[in-house]
């Protein structure tokens, strides 16, 4: 191309020069046409599943996948793997709880032990950093998997251009595209915004922020008494703050807690310091000071106040994130709650497009997404799959901690179930009195008839991990006759599981 426009007797330093130009211009084309394979090389080959999201559902569908031989791909925006759960929710959140709890108990419950302490002081950065040190440890964990069982790692936010091909803005810059067979979408939920309350993550927070924060606040509101509010007002009251929640509905916990736990815990969390405004509605809020100002009245109306605090806890749910991922390119809608429908086998109304997490329907907790995860793969590789969505176990960091699953006394009394209840007090339990850290029970219901368990619900001690004896008798449908029939070790708190079995299908030993 240069040579024909050049003259016949060009001189001998401009055929040089061109010549020159020629090699530089062919150099720099191949270096870009690399740089162009580079950026689409998962263009090149079709996928068998692609992935839009690398939280829980996302990652864990990436991985059983990868095992099962499938070509996979998972995009994620957020530079990396793990999702809200390990970023900024479940994983930090633990950690501050833990180590709060740690700092509480040797300020306020060592001397009865016979453990004399001096000076102790809080470094709230070392505190911090030791969250982030175990959230990085795990993301690139993950990563490690995903090496381990050959599946792509996308850095950046995909967006749907068809019914097989989702473009993605890369991370670093630039963009690229890939093509899938079939495509999961695990874009999970976002923390659901207070009208009127700008969220700054600084005096108005989500639980982002709240794991975070630079500063104990003299004074924190948390806005919603459910599991995510609770356990983080509970760690800044543990730091000194003072914390009040403000609750819509009679009872915090949710509606899922037992109504019976539910005020036993917050006896105990008021015990602690916290304090607690139920059936009270907030009206609106103002940040434009120094300080933010809340104004609240009895949920059934009345009662006005208004509340003065440093930083205000959005607390309030999640919802659904789909935002820019291009669901009118291919005709998916949402419901009215955000959530995108699916059938029995997570598919959308497009076969090969499946939805796993929070973005659809049910708990929006991370070990259900990772269920359903497994599950949807395990439906495209083999035509069957398995989430029992009446055995998910629900737990509350708090200490004591709280869990449960199954059906709590509310849900059987609504639905006409004849059911026997028996508990078992931590208070009774050898090893419990030997830690002295007695608070709590532990309870049971079963149906009138058959002794089959229906639900267990916990608060006390190591709850979290009781649960899944629980969690596993109720996927197998057994009796509490069963349980109490089962030998459990001397001394654990366990017993106190086993006892409560016990006193549902007959009476308990050791009370």
């Amino acid at each position: 191309m240069f040579r024909s426009i050049l003259p016949r007797a060009a001189p001998k330093s401009v055929l040089q020069s061109v010549r020159g130009a020629q090699t530089s211009f062919r150099a720099s084309n191949i270096y870009f046409q690399d740089r162009l394979r580079r950026g689409y090389a998962s263009e090149a080959e079709e996928k068998d599943l692609v992935i839009i999201g690398g939280g829980v559902a996302g990652y864990v569908a990436a991985i059983k996948a990868g095992q099962a031989g499938l070509k996979v791909a998972c995009i994620e925006k957020r530079g990396t793997l793990g999702g809200t759960c390990l970023n900024v929710g479940c994983i930090p959140s633990k950690s501050l709880l833990n180590n709060s709890h740690l700092y509480h108990t040797i300020l306020h419950d060592t001397k009865h032990r016979g453990i004399d302490v001096g000076d102790v002081k809080l470094n709230l950065a070392t505190l911090m950093k030791a969250k982030e040190t175990s959230v990085s440890g795990l993301t690139k964990g993950i990563e490690f998997l995903f090496k381990k069982n050959g599946v792509e790692y996308i850095k950046g936010t995909g967006a749907f251009v068809d019914e097989h091909t989702v473009a993605v803005n890369l991370i670093e810059g630039g963009e690229t595209s890939v093509k899938a067979k079939n495509i999961f979408i695990a874009t999970g939920s976002e923390a659901t915004p207070f009208p009127g309350l700008t969220i700054d993550e600084k005096k108005v927070i989500t639980s982002t922020g709240a794991i975070a924060l630079q500063q104990v606040p003299k004074k924190m509101v948390v806005i919603g008494g459910g599991i995510i509010g609770l356990e983080m007002g509970s760690v800044w009251s543990r730091l000194g703050a003072e914390v009040t929640v403000v609750e819509y509905l009679g009872q915090i916990g949710g509606p899922g807690m037992d109504a019976e736990i539910s005020k036993m815990i917050q006896k105990m969390l008021t015990k602690q310091g916290m304090k607690f405004k139920l059936n009270t509605k907030v009206m609106s809020g103002d940040d434009s000071g120094e300080t933010v100002k809340i104004s609240t009245e009895a949920a059934k109306g009345g009662k006005e106040e208004t509340l003065d605090a440093d930083v205000v806890l959005v607390a309030i749910g999640r919802r659904p994130y789909t935002s820019g991922l291009g669901l009118e390119n291919i005709g998916l809608e949402t419901d009215d709650k955000g959530r995108l429908v699916i059938d029995q086998e997570y598919r959308t109304k497009i076969p090969h497009i499946r939805v796993i997490g929070d973005v659809t329907f049910g708990p929006m907790l991370a070990h259900k997404a990772e269920e359903e995860g497994v599950a949807a793969v395990e439906f495209l590789t083999k035509g069957y799959g398995h989430v029992n969505y009446g055995a998910i176990p629900s737990v509350m960091y708090t200490h004591p901690e709280v869990a449960w699953v199954g059906q709590n006394e509310q849900e059987l009394k609504a639905a006409g179930v004849k059911y026997k209840a028996g508990s078992f007090p931590f208070s009774a339990n050898s090893r419990a009195k030997t830690n002295l850290d007695t608070e709590g029970i532990v309870k049971f219901l079963s149906d009138a008839e058959t002794d089959r368990i229906l639900g267990v619900h916990i608060v006390g001690p190591n709850a979290g991990e009781m649960i899944a004896e629980a969690t596993l008798a109720l996927e197998y449908g057994a009796s509490s006759e069963d349980v109490a029939r089962t030998s459990h070790a001397h001394p654990t708190l366990s017993e106190a599981f086993k006892e409560a079995a016990m006193a549902t299908y007959d009476k308990a030993i050791h009370y």
